[in-house]
C-alpha cells in the first residue's frame, strides 16, 4: 500500500500526454517540490481526464483515471490546493468536494 499522507490540487490543466518526468517536473514548477508521502492531482482542460503523481519516498508513480461520462469538479482559484481523504474520495468520484468539510459534514457555500 502506498501511503499519502497528503494531497495538492493543481488548478492548471496538464496535457494529459504528459509521461512521469513531464508530470514530476510540473510538480516541482507548480507545489516548488515533490515532497515524500504526497500526491499530486492534475486535469485535462476537460475535465474529464485525471493524473496522479505520488512520492512514495523512494520513487513516484503515475496514475491516470477517465471518466466514461461527466467531469470533475476541479478548482478554478488560486494555483494549488489541499484537500481532505473525504474531499479526494468525492473529487475521483465526480461528487461536489468544495462542500465536504474535514469531518465530512457538508457545509454551505
Amino acid at each position: 500500500m502506498i501511503r499519502v499522507d497528503a494531497v495538492w490540487l493543481a488548478v492548471e490543466p496538464l496535457d494529459m500526454r504528459a509521461g512521469t518526468e513531464a508530470a514530476l517536473a510540473r510538480v516541482v514548477n507548480v507545489f516548488g517540490a515533490a515532497r515524500p508521502h504526497h500526491a499530486y492531482l492534475f486535469a485535462n482542460r476537460r475535465a474529464n481526464r485525471m493524473k496522479v503523481l505520488v512520492h512514495d519516498g523512494i520513487g513516484v508513480w503515475l496514475a491516470a483515471r477517465r471518466l466514461n461520462a461527466g467531469k470533475f469538479v476541479w478548482a478554478h482559484d488560486g494555483s494549488t490546493l489541499s484537500l481532505s481523504p473525504a474531499q479526494l474520495d468525492a473529487l475521483v468520484l465526480g461528487l461536489p468536494w468544495q462542500r465536504l468539510g474535514d469531518a465530512g459534514i457538508i457545509r454551505v457555500i
